[in-house]
């Protein structure tokens, strides 16, 4: 990520938002890529819509250049190759605002992940502006611009977009040059751009989905973890059905079955039909057209745990713990301040929980791997240290 001589005027980015440039044809987006191509940065975000499918559907894709902003619109573009070929230029820096859903809609409809990538709201937790912040208070802190969210339920895949919807995409880019430019600057002033470099591979490494077929997604269900070797099974086995069926279908897993409705389903443990449409919270047309399969689902689970046997749920960490969680949380929360970050991006709660998890049998705790190596130097040792004095206390 090296410093971009570039000038993003935010202001001339603001102005072009009030007509930005449509790209509705493969010509035209494989023209605007060829400049794209050549340039340090862009900035990109994305509008779609997610109410009754699996997968988002996209209404469009913004980018900012070094001059104008453009709407991209995937209804009527069918050739994304030029546009893939950016995204995968590693010398082409792009700059998102909270990329999450972003990246899972560019890995789902076009197959790319952009790289590499600056996440603004990472950046601002690193900065300690503030963890997850909106882009409207981002704005707000280093423009001193006041961002409308008027559009935020739009419909998306509507046609014509209204010049008030285009305007609103628009802006999303509009600013994000100057904001990276800006954030990049303090964190080499700070020593941590190497911090966000490393954060911003882990994003990407994250965006792709390790478990499509929902083998693990059971162990989610952390309040479960007390039930018997053929019933976890069962819960295994439906909530991996679930998420297969919900894909294929492109569905969203409520329209399948609710989380809470899968967990009745085990509690109760219905034997027919009958007993099955009994549990809570399960539409009729699941019942008709899936209920032998869920029935079959736990007629088998017995014969399921032997053959293939499941990977316990974790269970809570045992009381003593409490405490000891808190003195945990409380160096973190110090030595964030020091750093001058947000401390819930120093260590995450499930990465404080897998570390202490990594020596309750033993008593010799290791750093788990998934912490990158940052956060092992910010705050390994200290807490490592820590843990050997709580360690006593269990002797």
């Amino acid at each position: 990520m090296s410093q971009t001589t570039t000038a993003y005027d935010w202001r001339q980015l603001e102005a072009s938002a009030d007509a930005p440039v449509v790209i509705r044809d493969n010509a035209a987006l494989a023209e605007h890529c060829s400049h794209w191509q050549t340039l340090p940065m862009i900035a990109l975000d994305t509008e779609f819509q997610r109410v009754e499918t699996f997968y988002p559907i996209p209404g469009l894709i913004q980018i900012a250049d070094d001059q104008r902003c453009f709407l991209i619109d995937p209804l009527e573009v069918t050739d994304f190759t030029p546009l893939k070929a950016v995204f995968e230029n590693a010398s082409i820096l792009k700059v998102l605002h909270a990329a999450t859903e972003d990246l899972e809609l560019f890995l789902n409809s076009l197959g790319v992940l952009p790289t590499p990538v600056f996440d603004t709201q990472v950046a601002a937790a690193f900065l300690d502006w503030g963890f997850s912040m909106g882009l409207q208070r981002l704005l707000q802190h280093a423009l001193d611009v006041e961002l409308e969210k008027h559009e935020t339920t739009s419909n998306w895949l509507q046609r014509p977009l209204t010049e008030s919807q285009e305007r609103y995409a628009a802006l999303d880019v509009a600013y994000l040059p100057a904001i990276c430019l800006e954030q990049k600057a303090e964190l080499e002033a700070k020593g941590m751009l190497e911090w966000l470099q490393q954060e911003s591979e882990l994003m990407l490494q994250q965006a792709v989905d390790e478990d499509p077929e929902g083998h693990e997604y059971y162990k989610r269900f952390t309040q479960m973890w007390t039930l018997p070797e053929h019933k976890i099974a069962a819960l295994r086995d439906l909530t991996a059905w679930r998420e297969q069926t919900c894909r294929e279908r492109d569905v969203p897993r409520n329209r399948i079955l609710r989380n809470q409705a899968l967990l009745e389903i085990v509690n109760q443990w219905p034997r027919n039909v009958s007993e099955l449409s009994r549990v809570d919270d399960i539409k009729r047309k699941i019942i008709r057209v899936d209920g032998q399969q869920i029935l079959q689902f736990l007629q088998n689970a017995r014969q399921s745990a032997e053959q293939n046997v499941p990977e316990p749920i974790l269970r809570p960490l045992p009381f003593f713990w409490n405490k000891h969680l808190k003195r945990l949380k409380s160096i973190i929360r110090t030595r964030a301040a020091e750093l001058g970050i947000a401390p819930e991006i120093l260590l995450r709660k499930k990465e404080l929980d897998a570390l202490i998890r990594s020596g309750l049998d033993t008593g010799n705790y290791q750093i788990p791997e998934q912490v990158s190596a940052w956060r092992r130097d910010a705050v390994g040792d200290l807490l490592l240290a820590e843990l050997k004095e709580i360690e006593k206390l269990r002797k």
